[in-house]
């Protein structure tokens, strides 16, 4: 089996999205008086941090942005094979009667937010919970879970996979469709 790759989001696209994604939130969050950004381990947080650095741009003040692992909250980590490894929680910060902006990169099944929003719940009980990720491959979900801010809609199969490729961590950025084709 082989796969192709199809470019769905070049870097242009991709600061175009994250500056909509950044003004759009302004429009619901106003000042961001009463609300943070928790970027969900490992690549929301790449997400979480490029719109903490825009909103402070355009609001001119501190954002409060932080990361959570997600690690020992989902349904399949007693099902793995090898030893999990954890990432870093990094919350210093309440956050109690806030408005969090829950960032990850891609919704697939919904499972990878359910379990951030039970890990959030550990750390306090906020006002709300905003969800905003990249890329929303829409009829692929396992729960009931949509997003409520997007940069890109893309339809898919179950058999596809979308990839997130940042500055960050490969030094190059786009987003990839990438297709398995029977040979």
């Amino acid at each position: 089996m082989s796969a192709s790759k199809k470019e769905i989001l070049n870097k242009k696209a991709f600061e175009v999205s994250i500056s909509r994604l950044s003004k759009e939130l302004i429009e619901n969050h106003d000042l961001f008086n009463n609300s943070v950004i928790v970027g969900v381990q490992p690549r929301g947080v790449f997400l979480a941090n490029r719109l903490q650095k825009e909103l402070q741009k355009l609001l001119k003040k501190d954002i409060i942005a932080g990361a959570i692992d997600t690690t020992f909250y989902r349904d399949d980590f007693r099902r793995k094979e090898s030893p999990l490894l954890p990432s870093v929680t990094n919350l210093d910060f309440t956050i109690e009667d806030k408005r969090v902006i829950l960032v990850d990169d891609v919704l697939f099944t919904g499972r990878t937010t359910r379990a951030a929003m039970d890990a959030l719940l550990a750390y306090g009980r906020p006002l709300s919970i905003d969800l905003l990720v990249l890329i929303d491959r829409r009829f692929s979900r396992s729960l009931p879970i949509q997003a409520d801010h997007v940069g890109l809609y893309v339809d898919t199969l179950s058999t596809e996979k979308v990839e997130v490729i940042w500055d960050e961590s490969e030094n190059f950025e786009h987003v990839v469709l990438i297709k398995n084709e029977e040979k």
